[in-house]
């Protein structure tokens, strides 16, 4: 079995003839390895764009690409398109997160009108597998390549961070310090329909509390210091996309905002709790009602 793992760059503009923004992929990146993880071949390729003959300042700053450099390339889409499909072969195709697979999937459709790519077996989220297999618990916050890296002792030139290349090979590193075969079967998906209608599904908050996909069971608070049980003293009310409500931990003897985020997954609904301080105005209100 190879892997190979891909990155891409993409230039955000918009397209007059679809009347809608677009990601345009500018660079192709990636790294196959063989089943020892060793790197046995390479793929890199500029793309001149089609869509637009304008580069955003911010991906022009980010990547240190310009726009005479992808013309020169001579390549379109379809071209680079058909030359990584060679280099793919049956690998499992690997990337860091979902949004590179999902820009793929939007530049294919956009060219060729196809919302499948017809010619991928398998796929993982090499950033769901590292932060799984490095033990990365922080639901709020997705795990970073670089951070990654940076927990794993993996050093790198940040000047050569955002070039497709480079972060493809930088992904490869970690995947490497990682690897677990056990656990990477866990990860490999079979891209079949079920495989699209998760990778595209849209998680969202839910804002009712009749919704049910809401454990009411989970409508609770600990404590964040001393980790026991604390007592609802209001309603619960829903700011920001989470439900809110003031907590009394009577061994610690304080007060504090419980907050609780249902997200509507694919096949699963995450719950984050956090505890937060009281704004002042309800803190005093909260201290008045305890000293009554």
């Amino acid at each position: 079995m190879e892997y190979i793992i891909l990155d891409l760059e993409f230039n955000g503009t918009y397209s007059k003839n679809r009347h809608r923004f677009f990601n345009e992929i500018i660079e192709f990146g990636a790294v196959k390895l063989d089943e020892q993880l060793n790197i046995v071949d390479t793929f890199s390729e500029l793309v001149s764009p089609q869509v637009t003959k304008k580069l955003n300042p911010h991906v022009a700053a980010l990547t240190h690409i310009n726009l005479d450099e992808l013309k020169k390339s001579g390549n379109t889409f379809s071209h680079a398109m058909a030359r990584f499909r060679r280099f793919l072969g049956d690998g499992v195709l690997m990337t860091w997160s979902n949004s590179d697979i999902l820009v793929l999937m939007e530049n294919y459709r956009y060219f060729f009108g196809n919302d499948k790519l017809s010619f991928l077996r398998h796929y993982v989220n090499m950033q769901k597998y590292c932060q799984r297999a490095i033990g990365y618990n922080d639901r709020g916050h997705q795990l970073g390549l670089s951070a990654c890296a940076e927990m794993l002792g993996i050093t790198y030139e940040d000047e050569q961070l955002h070039r497709a290349y480079n972060d493809a090979e930088l992904t490869a590193l970690c995947f490497k310090a990682l690897y677990d075969e056990t656990l990477l079967e866990s990860y490999i998906y079979t891209c079949d329909d079920d495989f699209y209608s998760r990778v595209t599904f849209k998680n969202y908050n839910i804002c009712d509390l009749k919704d049910p996909n809401v454990d009411k069971k989970e409508m609770y608070m600990d404590c964040d210091i001393c980790g026991k049980r604390a007592l609802r003293r209001s309603k619960w009310r829903l700011k920001n996309k989470s439900f809110r409500a003031h907590f009394r931990c009577r061994k610690c003897k304080r007060d504090f905002e419980g907050r609780i985020t249902f997200k509507k997954c694919y096949d699963h609904v995450e719950i984050i709790k956090k505890a937060a301080e009281l704004p002042l105005k309800e803190d005093k209100r909260a201290a008045n009602r305890t000293n009554k």
